[in-house]
């Protein structure tokens, strides 16, 4: 029995070896009937996923070369190219894949973003339009896609729309950071605030601290400011000019929320920086003249206003602000005059404050 038992057990082995060496001759084979077209495509796809694009770009061309009808590799060719912002290149490439293989959905994909990151709209859209028919009959979930379609729909100010689309693609991956992003800055646009400010949070909470999401915190800032949240949109504001010291545009906004935070002094600060800048923008004039006034440097407060108006003469705005200060030093007939010039020019705040303070003044 146990004579039995033993030569069972040999025999069991024997045939787990000759299993196993089979296995691997099998596993040989299959590696050796790999074509050498497809095997350059792996290598290159592998640098692509390390964003070794320099690298890919021969590979890709040697693949070519050895099979001039393989689709896969001349979409490659055009994903490096539309990185390169080559997208002549990459247009001619999608051109070829698509005679060898037409309709398919990558392709027209990458067609739809070429089109769309070198502003050839029209082409774009109907690039999209088409690989989302596709996507729907093949069942394809591809929230890249849907992303830009969004983008395509926001330039085209199809708000509604675009959002629609940030939706589809959030649907497939709700972490998709720049679409949320987008998906804020569009609700802004709408003013949806509270929902623009909730989505560029949730934008802002997916990048990573070495890549901060500098334009959700400036929509953020903008959106927090018409919330009257001006604490929280200097703050926004800060962050973004950290990065983006030399911005007129942010300078400018954050001076505004500090003057409504009645940190005048902060606000003259920022609107010397903006005004370095840039010395022909009548807004940064504007704002300075009003933090000036409210520093009680009424002098210093109408220069600025007066350069305001000079830059910008039917600026009602400003000509609210400097009757403001002249009331403050006595100066009714001056800011009753003042107050008439931008009623003229369509202010309805002019014309209560005329009502209260003007009226019967000859």
């Amino acid at each position: 029995m146990i004579r039995l038992n033993k030569l069972f057990f040999v025999l069991t082995l024997i045939l787990f070896v000759n299993s196993a060496f089979s296995q691997n001759e099998d596993e040989q084979v299959i590696t050796d009937s790999v074509p050498e077209h497809v095997k350059l495509f792996n290598e290159a796809k592998k640098l692509i996923d390390s964003t070794k694009y320099k690298d890919a770009l021969p590979i890709l061309k040697k693949t070519i070369k050895l099979k001039a009808d393989y689709w896969p590799a001349y979409n490659k060719m055009a994903f490096i190219q539309i990185q390169q912002k080559d997208y002549k290149s990459a247009e001619k490439n999608l051109a070829k894949s698509e005679l060898i293989l037409p309709q398919n959905f990558e392709t027209l994909k990458l067609k739809g973003i070429n089109f769309f990151l070198n502003n050839n709209f029209k082409d774009s859209k109907g690039a999209f339009d088409t690989a989302v028919v596709i996507a729907l009959e093949d069942k394809i979930d591809d929230a890249e896609l849907h992303f830009y379609r969004a983008q395509l729909m926001y330039k085209g100010k199809a708000y509604k729309d675009a959002l629609g689309a940030c939706d589809a693609a959030l649907e497939i991956n709700p972490k998709f950071q720049e679409v949320l992003s987008l998906k804020g800055e569009i609700r802004f646009l709408m003013k949806d605030y509270n929902y623009a400010v909730k989505e560029l949070s949730e934008a802002i909470k997916l990048c990573k601290a070495e890549k901060p999401d500098y334009k959700a915190y400036k929509f953020r800032a903008k959106t927090k400011f018409e919330l009257k949240d001006f604490k929280g949109a200097v703050t926004d504001w800060s962050v973004y000019i950290d990065a983006n010291p030399k911005e007129e545009e942010a300078l400018i906004s954050r001076g505004a929320a500090k003057i409504n935070m009645n940190d005048n002094t902060g606000a003259i600060a920022d609107l010397d920086q903006a005004i370095a800048i840039n010395g022909k923008n009548a807004v940064s004039y504007c704002y300075r003249g009003v933090a000036k006034g409210g520093n009680k440097a009424f002098t210093e407060g109408i220069k600025d206003l007066d350069q305001a108006i000079k830059l910008k003469f039917d600026y009602a705005t400003a000509y609210v602000n400097r009757a403001a200060i002249k009331m403050a030093i006595k100066d009714k007939q001056g800011a009753c005059d003042d107050l008439t010039k931008a009623d003229g020019l369509g202010s309805e705040l002019a014309l209560q404050m005329f009502e209260k303070h003007c009226k019967g003044t000859n």
